[in-house]
């Protein structure tokens, strides 16, 4: 399917969709004024929370950035958890999520993450979550500069937090409400972020977001908007020769296919499942059939697809041709002076707990 013939059939879908986008406003604006008033509560931890979301649905680079900060907040001296749904997983129970475990047991994302090296939990209310991170905190006594990241948690205000960090990507400035579109909020909801993060082809945008974050562009602190650049990364040692079929299952497919192109990898072919897409026997061996038909050789996907395929189907890919992992790196413009902000922010509400309640 084109581009072109995709757009299509999302307008068409938009448009039969969009009556229902009042209601669902509706459901949004008051549960947004049940917290806001304190009708609502908010559950707090013990220990600081920075939330990471977004406005809408699908990939924004959330678990690229909420890596980046554990980094550069762990070279600080604070110790990092990630708190996080676990969408997909098979069970409800909450746990913390072992790096050796597939992802129907915690969700692919969380998984990634752990591999990383993060202690990630996961549960669906993420406070219980919370809980076991912290008892095994007091039991390890780990040293006292600790927080938790809340990974996709702007919409989850059932958790209180300490700052929130929104990724903000162009098509949500001219979005429409679910279901209609793929905004989960209005723009208005920005007014509740403490950072704003722009990629660095949108800076252009900076100013206008300002103004819906409630601030003015000229004496706004520019702190407030962070520009991030995001590079696919290659193994040094792929041989992409002739070119590979690429595919993945991620909210961004369009964006690691060019993501590829920019690395100097021209796909023979590209191949993209729904976000989060489990994939099974016959979606590999419709993928070695698509191989041969337009002649590559090996395969090229995501390191978040990677810990969704176990090795058993791995290894039914693999007989047509080597599968190739591709990284997504990202890095702060004026990184510095961006993790001087947060820790600022961070110590600000620290001194106003327990107040800090959104």
């Amino acid at each position: 399917m084109t581009r072109r013939t995709e757009n299509l059939l999302q307008n068409a879908l938009s448009s039969l969709r969009r009556p229902f986008a009042l209601p669902y406003a509706i459901g949004v604006h008051f549960k947004n004024c049940a917290y806001d008033r304190r009708w609502l509560r908010s559950q707090k931890m013990s220990w600081p929370v920075i939330s990471v979301g977004n406005l809408s649905v699908g990939g924004t680079g959330k678990t690229p950035l909420v890596l980046l900060l554990a980094d550069r907040l762990s070279q600080r001296g604070w110790t990092i958890d990630v708190l996080s749904r676990g969408y997909g997983r098979s069970s409800s129970k909450v746990a913390r999520v072992d790096p050796s475990g597939t992802s129907e047991e915690f969700g692919d994302e969380p998984l990634l993450m752990a591999r990383h090296g993060l202690p990630v939990y996961v549960g669906a209310n993420r406070y219980g979550p919370g809980q076991l991170a912290e008892q095994e905190a007091h039991a390890d006594s780990l040293p006292s500069r600790r927080l938790h990241i809340l990974d996709d948690g702007f919409q989850h205000r059932k958790l209180a937090r300490a700052i929130d960090i929104v990724l903000v990507q162009r098509a949500d400035f001219d979005g429409r409400l679910l279901p209609a579109g793929r905004l989960r909020e209005p723009l208005s909801a920005l007014r509740r972020t403490d950072i704003c993060v722009l990629r660095a082809e949108d800076t252009d945008l900076s100013e206008r977001l300002l103004r819906f974050m409630g601030g003015h562009t000229q004496d706004s602190d520019p702190a407030r908007v962070w520009i991030v650049k995001r590079r696919t990364t290659l193994p040094v040692a792929a041989d992409f020769s002739p070119n590979p079929l690429a595919f993945c299952a991620v909210g961004d497919a369009n964006g690691f296919f060019d993501g590829l192109r920019q690395a100097g990898v021209a796909p023979q072919s590209t191949i993209a499942f729904r976000d989060h897409h489990v994939y099974s026997r016959d979606d590999i061996e419709g993928l070695k059939a698509t191989a041969r038909r337009c002649g590559a050789k090996c395969f090229v996907t995501t390191e978040k697809d990677s810990v969704r395929l176990p090795d058993t189907l791995r290894a039914v890919l693999e007989k047509e041709g080597p599968l190739i992992i591709a990284g997504l790196e990202t890095s702060l413009r004026e990184e510095h002076r961006c993790i001087d902000s947060l820790e600022a922010l961070l110590q600000e509400q620290l001194q106003l707990r327990p107040h800090n309640v959104r």
